[in-house]
């Protein structure tokens, strides 16, 4: 019997002398938890643990099993139990918020996380409150402090580095869209040598030598169209321009717009760019831009013309001043994009953003191996044998063969590292997304190309 297994085997008998004995019992719990063998832990709290003791420590303690693999309404529906004012259990309120935060509702885990800390500061989770844009606690105020003019909401300072949204009580908390402050810079985007450089001379530039653009009286701002299929990083590789200048980062959805009442959805839309130009210098990225700037001669009803129209004043900026207001748009479908949004000082460059090339893959490949457990991988060969495959299927690929691994793990009690062969079997039935993509794309850049603006995709086909 290995030392691991010896261990694992005295805590479980010292668990079931003392069944009560909640750190003794949590301890042993979480050991299997590291070992990844959440099975064991799961079936040991159900059957064993559970059948003698109630209290709430333990229930939770089977939720945290739950939240560690994946099964988020199994933990819900344990954490909401002791999460009502009858019957609060507050830790209960900080795994509560974790997975509000993992479904992506931010704003009310900000609300669960502080109301566990309020109540008690032993919960203070740093690491968690980071994620959430949550700066630590300022114990003054937990002690009672009456500082003139102090609130509530006082007692939590902005974020600094991290993403924040309007806490609850800011009167604008249902208009600000999710502000970021990204690390990320460009040495952690794969590949896309090409694209960097363009964003660089367009975005970048103009704020970091800002005296020699202004000698020739050009101002930092303007926009990028980046396009192409879905996975290549366009996202990831907005937030990165806004690490490269330490700048604000705002990401507007659809949802953060759109809206059902007349004249709601260009109010939004105006409340964003005000918010971003408080922040500048800001990077506002637009996801999905052809839903809100889509092509008015294939609208039937006015409120889509009025929304494009919205839009475009606002990049004029007509009333308001856009110096500093740094603004790329994404899209898997450029050909369904207003024209007019392609004129000088709005989205005046479009840039393709293709599959990584096999320098890129592997590029890719090691970030998303970077830390993992792996054991001499052969990268070029993997690579070489990936060809068409996005960011985002690459991704898949490592996902797949991690997934293989722990399934062995778990069986075997013993984790190892991943390996070449490991890989190469996940690619066995892996397939590359952006052929699909390409194959509406060669139609459009063969028969739809007015001024060449295709021609990447063309070049990237070798059809030109």
């Amino acid at each position: 019997m290995s030392d691991i297994e010896t261990t694992l085997k005295t805590l479980r008998e010292a668990v079931l002398l003392a069944p009560g004995n909640f750190p003794l019992t949590r301890h042993y719990v979480r050991t299997l938890l590291d070992l990844t063998r959440f099975s064991e832990a799961e079936r040991f709290l159900r059957e064993t643990v559970l059948e003698r003791n109630r209290e709430p420590d333990f229930q939770l303690l089977l939720a945290e099993v739950f939240y560690r693999q994946g099964k988020n309404s199994h933990a819900m529906a344990i954490v909401e139990t002791w999460c009502n004012p009858e019957n609060l259990h507050r830790p209960a309120l900080i795994l509560h918020a974790k997975l509000l935060f993992r479904n992506g509702d931010v704003s009310r885990a900000v609300q669960e996380y502080k109301r566990a800390v309020e109540g008690d500061e032993s919960l203070v989770d740093h690491e968690f409150a980071s994620l959430l844009g949550i700066t630590e606690w300022n114990e003054d105020h937990a002690e009672g402090s009456d500082s003139e003019g102090a609130s509530d909401e006082s007692a939590w300072s902005e974020v600094v580095d991290g993403k924040i949204r309007a806490l609850p009580g800011d009167e604008e908390s249902a208009e600000n869209p999710l502000i970021e402050r990204p690390k990320i810079k460009f040495d952690d985007v794969g590949g896309m040598d090409q694209v960097k450089e363009q964003i660089r001379v367009k975005i970048i530039y103009p704020i970091t030598h800002a005296d020699m653009f202004a000698a020739y009286g050009k101002k930092a701002g303007g926009g990028i169209l980046l396009y192409g299929p879905p996975g290549c990083g366009k996202t990831y590789l907005a937030r990165a321009t806004a690490g490269e200048i330490n700048a604000n980062f705002l990401s507007i959805g659809i949802n953060d717009v759109l809206d059902m009442w007349l004249g709601n959805s260009e109010r939004n839309l105006h409340q964003v760019f005000e918010n971003a130009r408080r922040s500048r210098p800001c990077v506002m990225f637009f996801d999905e831009v052809d839903a809100l700037g889509a092509s008015r001669s294939d609208m039937r009803q006015s409120a889509g013309r009025h929304l494009v129209n919205q839009f475009l004043a606002e990049l004029d900026g007509i009333d308001s001043d856009n110096e500093g207001l740094l603004i790329l748009g994404a899209t898997n479908t450029p050909w369904h994009v207003d024209g007019a949004f392609r004129r000088p000082g709005r989205f005046d460059r479009v840039l393709f953003v293709p599959p990584p090339d096999a320098k890129a893959r592997e590029e890719i490949l090691k970030i998303q191996l970077a830390d993992k457990p792996v054991d001499n991988i052969d990268l070029s060969k993997i690579a070489g044998k990936t060809n068409d495959y996005s960011g985002a299927d690459l991704k898949a690929v490592v996902d797949a063969a991690i997934e293989t691994k722990l399934h062995e793990a778990i069986r075997t009690g013993h984790p190892t590292p991943l390996k070449t062969n490991d890989l190469l079997t996940a690619l066995k039935t892996a397939r590359p997304t952006t052929r699909e993509w390409f194959a509406t794309a060669r139609n459009h850049a063969l028969y739809s190309n007015q001024g060449g603006t295709y021609d990447e995709i063309l070049e990237y086909l070798k059809l030109k």
